[in-house]
């Protein structure tokens, strides 16, 4: 039977990181990669492994391959610190692992949530993704935000979601987009990728008008209408920040 290391990148997650590590007790290994955290991530970590490195931030894929190679074992399940596997969902990868897993990689549908409310609707359910690999054939592109497993093309889906706890508020989604978008810009310099201004204009609107009316904003009510938003505006900025530095 195959053993599985649970890998999470960190830095200033006291509010988060119990939950989550919690929720992946039953793994193998946990290995924790943290960039110089000012609160007390590091000592609630230590209370579930000792397997805990301090490094510099290089971005979320090369940070996440990093925390990889810390890991023991060949299957990997990255799982970032809002999150938690949830029983059903763990249950779910160690019955995978009684017989020989079909394919390098598996997705799992994800539940994201805004405070405590569960967003079903704008595009944010199911939001499939991939965690679950085999580090021997598959790993994390070198992005600095928006990373993705590759290759992608040839994986399994687990159908039990893991839980997102992504935002404890608006202003807390507000300042992520920011730190994201700039995140963006610097990614997109550094592959000398420009930025046209169809761009500022266009795919703003567009974001929005997909967010709303195709992916069904609008049955979120409010909050709807704030993430419709919000998109728009986050991807304004994002090829506004590319076009400042380029």
């Amino acid at each position: 039977m195959e053993k599985v290391s649970v890998i999470i990148i960190t830095k200033n997650e006291e509010k988060n990181i119990a939950r989550c590590l919690e929720s992946v007790r039953w793994a193998d290994e946990i290995v924790i990669v943290d960039t110089f955290s000012t609160d007390r991530t590091v000592e609630i970590c230590r209370r579930f492994t000792d397997k805990i490195f301090e490094e510099n931030w290089l971005g979320y894929g090369p940070q996440k391959n990093l925390c990889a190679e810390r890991a023991s074992n060949r299957w990997v399940l990255n799982v970032d610190a809002d999150e938690v596997i949830s029983t059903e969902c763990a249950e779910a990868i160690q019955k995978l692992f009684s017989s020989k897993p079909e394919f390098p990689l598996y997705r799992f549908p994800r539940k994201n949530f805004i405070a405590d409310r569960w967003v079903r609707h704008a595009g944010w359910y199911p939001d499939l993704i991939s965690r679950l690999y085999d580090r021997d054939r598959v790993s994390f592109s070198d992005s600095m935000v928006h990373e993705r497993l590759i290759p992608n093309d040839n994986g399994g889906v687990i159908n039990h979601p893991i839980l997102h706890y992504s935002f404890a508020g608006m202003e807390d989604y507000i300042q992520r987009q920011n730190r994201y978008s700039s995140l963006y810009a610097e990614e997109k310099k550094r592959l000398g990728w420009k930025a046209h201004w169809t761009h500022l204009y266009l795919r703003p609107v567009w974001m929005f008008l997909k967010t709303y009316f195709i992916r069904q904003g609008f049955r979120e009510g409010f909050l709807g209408i704030f993430l419709s938003l919000s998109m728009a505006f986050y991807t304004y900025l994002k090829y506004a920040k590319t076009r400042s530095i380029q």
